[in-house]
């Protein structure tokens, strides 16, 4: 990913009051510049504990002892499950050491928030005499937008890291799908139910004390963010098939689905910054051979997507509640 064409996009917005994203067509992870959680910890102790206890630490050790995910690797001719790229690239987080790239952890906190090594730094420095407390807004946007310059995924943007949950949860592989039969993606995935359940780590809020739920007008932002980031890795895998199978069919119905929600949630809020995604499939045929058109409209979600999460008023979006998932459907 072009992080310098990201910083100057950013700094664009600043001035312009328009933010555009760089659409992340591939996610770029470089295990030289992984520090592993330990880095974290000294600042996000509450954060990594609670991570410590999700499906995401402990796949590292459960995965490789599921007979379906042996019988995935076997029908790809993979070795190992923790042995290719395939299965590494969702399921793992590798670490170079000593020259030797080796796996580290499950879905680590540097999968969703990237490679820490350009950023740490930048993210924890508040300037002599500041914390985060007394810390300018000024500053903070500028502290943001230089780690979102060096590599992080920055949750205060929801859509830099709901698009490394699409990522996978999308499963954009044809070959992994319709010869290895993996699922072709989570079908039931909600960036807010999947979010604000087992593995939320909102600790940062309460300073350390309690892991606290998101906010209702945060949420609501989080659900359109979601949705579109869904729709616009849907059409990116839907632009990867070259055959009608269970992968091709699936991300187009699934993108179908997501479309026709998107279309809802703008009829009750009839916000302009939606309204160009919508306008960029509202004509979009989901038929192979189509690629082009389909990545180019994903782009213009992309940007969407990015600049909805930037701007959007979560408390003037009350008109979308009831499509929102209850809190008794976090997983």
């Amino acid at each position: 990913m072009d992080f310098t064409r990201i910083s100057v996009f950013l700094t664009i917005a600043l001035a312009t009051g328009f933010v555009r994203a760089q659409p992340p067509v591939e996610h770029e992870f470089d295990p030289a510049k992984v520090l592993g959680s330990d880095a974290c910890k000294k600042c996000h102790a509450a954060e990594v504990a609670q991570w410590e206890q999700t499906p995401h630490a402990l796949t590292v050790d459960t995965l490789h002892r599921r007979p379906e995910a042996d019988a995935i690797a076997d029908r790809l001719g993979l070795r190992s499950v923790k042995r290719n790229a395939t299965c590494v690239r969702c399921h793992y987080t590798e670490r170079e050491s000593r020259g030797r790239v080796r796996i580290d952890s499950g879905v680590s906190c540097e999968s969703c928030h990237g490679p820490a090594r350009d950023w740490v730094e930048i993210h924890a420095e508040y300037g002599p005499g500041v914390t985060r407390e007394t810390e300018t807004p000024d500053a903070r946007q500028r502290r943001r937008l230089a780690s979102i310059a060096a590599g992080m995924n920055n949750p205060s943007n929801l859509y830099l890291v709901a698009r490394q949950c699409f990522d996978c949860h999308t499963t954009p592989d044809q070959e992994l799908v319709d010869v290895g039969g993996h699922p072709a993606g989570s079908g039931d995935f909600d960036l807010v139910a999947w979010s604000q359940g087992s593995v939320r780590h909102n600790f940062v809020r309460s300073n350390g004390a309690t892991n606290e739920p998101s906010s209702l007008a945060r949420v609501r932002v989080m659900y359109v963010v979601g949705l579109m980031t869904d729709l616009e890795y849907s059409l990116r895998a839907t632009a990867k098939a070259t055959a009608a199978g269970t992968f091709a069919k699936t991300a187009a119905a699934r993108a179908a689905t997501r479309k026709q929600t998107l279309w809802e949630v703008q009829r009750r809020l009839s916000d302009p910054i939606i309204a160009p995604a919508l306008d960029a499939v509202a004509t979009l045929e989901l038929k192979l051979g189509n690629a082009e058109a389909i990545n180019a409209a994903a782009d213009a979600i992309s940007d969407a997507a990015y600049a909805f999460a930037e701007r959007a008023d979560g408390a003037r979006l009350t008109a979308i509640d009831d499509l929102l998932p209850p809190p008794n459907a976090y997983k």
